[in-house]
């Protein structure tokens, strides 16, 4: 029987390619973002915002992380050094090869969020995964409504894509954002709080919310969106820690019966409550 083009594309997927190192930019004292496209210049794969890539390297292992952004020849993955592979990954050098593969999971629902005002919530490197429909979103301004950012981080040392936050973003008309961090500390002259303080201080329109963070965050977050007015339907989450194999085999990322890999790992809060309360609260 001949494989169709799904077929093809989901093996092809398994397969990892070659990705070369070209650009390393430090974001915080334990975070690095890698731009990496195929030896022949090329893009290793075209995803959707919200999806992930598997990085591999050999005699480590290898992880599932967030496509950050991507341009015509590149994707960016922000990685935060938790562990071995990523103790390894944070060692590399520009012109350095890993393996590649992807995309992997569903990306977010762009065409049910068009027309209507959108509230990005992040904390630490959960702006990465966010990051993604956030740009997507600013490149195709006209579709969307009003774009609130807030984002948080234990110290002004920890917070990630500073050049968005503080120039690319926070110079265009047609979008706010709030930055937080958790204590007072020398040299910050912005906001002091945690972040689901600043979202009821915002008070932002209850139409869209998309949250990404920390667990305890997201856990008090989504009650402060509730007091709001946000409806549960509308508060859309991902929780792309938990993939693993990416194709559903290895059941280790499952909540209840969802498979965060399968059906995931973007989901609506108001369609998974029962599952997501046992990891998010």
């Amino acid at each position: 029987m001949k494989a169709s083009a799904n077929d093809i594309k989901r093996i092809n997927n398994l397969i990892p390619k070659v990705g070369v190192v070209r650009e390393i930019l430090d974001e915080t004292p334990d975070v690095k973002t890698f731009r990496i496209s195929t030896p022949e210049g090329e893009k290793p794969f075209s995803p959707m915002p919200g999806q992930l890539g598997m990085y591999s390297m050999p005699a480590v292992g290898e992880a599932m992380f967030s496509v950050t952004s991507q341009g015509p020849d590149y994707i960016d993955m922000a990685i935060k050094k938790t562990g071995v592979l990523t103790e390894a990954l944070h060692a590399m050098e520009v012109g350095q090869e890993v393996g590649i593969r992807g995309p992997y999971g569903n990306g977010f629902p762009i065409e049910s969020l068009k027309g209507r005002d959108i509230t990005f919530i992040a904390g630490g490197i959960g702006l990465a995964p966010v990051r993604s429909l956030i740009l997507y979103c600013l490149e195709h301004r006209a579709e969307f409504g009003k774009i609130n950012i807030i984002y948080g981080g234990r110290s002004k040392d920890d917070l990630c894509f500073k050049q968005d936050l503080f120039e690319n973003w926070a110079n265009l008309e047609d979008a706010d954002v709030y930055v937080t961090i958790d204590r007072p500390q020398e040299g910050w002259d912005g906001h002091v709080g945690m972040v689901p303080d600043y979202l009821r201080e915002i008070s932002p329109n209850p139409e869209v919310a998309v949250v990404c963070g920390p667990p305890i965050m997201i856990k008090f977050t989504l009650i402060a969106l509730r007091e709001l007015g946000f409806k549960d339907e509308d508060i859309i989450t991902t929780l792309e820690l938990r993939m693993k194999c990416g194709i559903g085999k290895c059941g280790r990322c499952n909540i209840g019966s969802n498979y965060v890999c399968l059906d995931g790992p973007v989901f609506y809060t108001g369609t998974t409550e029962r599952n997501a309360k046992r990891i998010l609260i």
